[in-house]
């Protein structure tokens, strides 16, 4: 039998995707944040728009719009949800990039994997642009800050509550 907390298995512990159509349609909202460190002449590189493949931080962020779509063809049993809008921000800190990303829609299920996937697949094309200078790129701390909206509520990561 199954766990009850564990909405994606059936009573026979078989995996199943979990009807909403019961569900309320309301405003979702999610925040995902993550980071990939580079080293000191790659940063610059991408500061200048140097590297050969182009403009890292904009093509990162049209990656990261992309990703957010495809979430139901990249993760098992998630829904397709309309998504009302997508932001990805990328801005360049100390020898890193740092990724934000928020998606919004009106719905009958959350939008957290969609923000997530937002973060890891911008973190993976800056990757992908920089690798032929730096093969020791590190992508991290990729993690939900924030949603709202449905029946569990808002959630606040601990550091970032107010």
């Amino acid at each position: 039998m199954a766990d009850k907390d564990f909405t994606h298995f059936n009573a026979s512990g078989e995996a199943h995707m979990v009807d909403v159509s019961a569900k309320a349609s309301t405003l979702r909202e999610a925040e995902a944040s993550g980071r990939v460190r580079v080293n000191p002449a790659t940063y610059e590189l991408i500061k200048s728009g140097g590297l050969k493949k182009g403009d890292v931080l904009s093509i990162a962020r049209i990656a990261g719009i992309m990703g957010a779509k495809r979430v139901p063809d990249l993760i098992p049993l998630c829904h397709p949800v309309l998504i009302s809008g997508v932001e990805v921000s990328l801005v360049l800190g100390y020898n890193s990039v740092e990724i934000s990303a928020a998606v919004t829609c009106g719905g009958q299920t959350g939008v957290e994997m969609e923000a997530l996937t937002a973060v890891a697949a911008a973190a993976l094309t800056v990757y992908d642009m920089c690798k032929a200078v730096q093969r020791d790129i590190v992508i991290e701390d990729i993690h939900l800050v924030r949603k709202s909206g449905g029946k569990s509520g808002d959630f606040y990561a601990d550091f970032y509550a107010e």
